[in-house]
């Protein structure tokens, strides 16, 4: 029995949530999002919320239940506040800058790494050593502010990298003399 699916997803005024050809589409504030709805799941408007109720008693059926709430909830969400991640650069001439669709990030290599920042997604560099990745779908802004931890992870040495804000990086000792 899932927890979280049992809980309807509350609608707050201003969105709009429609169910038609096996897509949910939601149109907040901020934008409209959709998402293709599973087989194994029924969906139910009801008076300001989404109702999410697997649609048989099978064990897979079961285990969707949970996680096709949680993406409901991520499409609500999205539209109504949106998503942030905070990226932290560590290290001595390691810096970023947002140039309008393009994220320059000096990381110690011989070139600079430029980046195309995805439609859809908003970069900003309060300073050179802070990078803010915004947008309203969830997994976007996730994977591209994992596309650019890639280029440089934090070391376990010195800490030096690209970190997640509040991230802990696990430090390692060093040799003893």
């Amino acid at each position: 029995m899932s927890r979280i699916g049992k809980k309807p997803v509350a609608i707050p005024s201003g969105v709009t949530a429609n169910i038609d050809n096996g897509t949910l589409s939601v149109k907040g504030p901020k934008g409209t999002l959709s998402m293709g709805l599973s087989d194994l799941v029924e969906y139910k408007l009801d008076d300001g919320a989404i109702a999410v109720v697997p649609a048989n008693d099978t064990k897979a059926a079961r285990s969707h239940w949970g996680m096709q709430r949680t993406l409901v909830s991520n499409l609500v969400e999205g539209v109504t506040e949106g998503f942030t991640k905070v990226l932290e650069i560590k290290g001595v001439g390691y810096r970023a800058n947002a140039q309008g669709k393009t994220l320059k990030l000096q990381l110690g290599y011989s070139h600079d790494v430029d980046l195309a920042v995805p439609e859809g997604l908003e970069v900003k560099t309060p300073d050179q050593t802070t990078v803010e990745i915004s947008g309203i779908d969830k997994q976007q802004v996730g994977q591209f502010a994992a596309e650019v931890r890639r280029w440089r992870k934090p070391e376990p040495y010195k800490g030096k990298g690209i970190a997640y804000r509040g991230e802990y990086i696990f430090r390692k000792e060093g040799k003893k003399k």
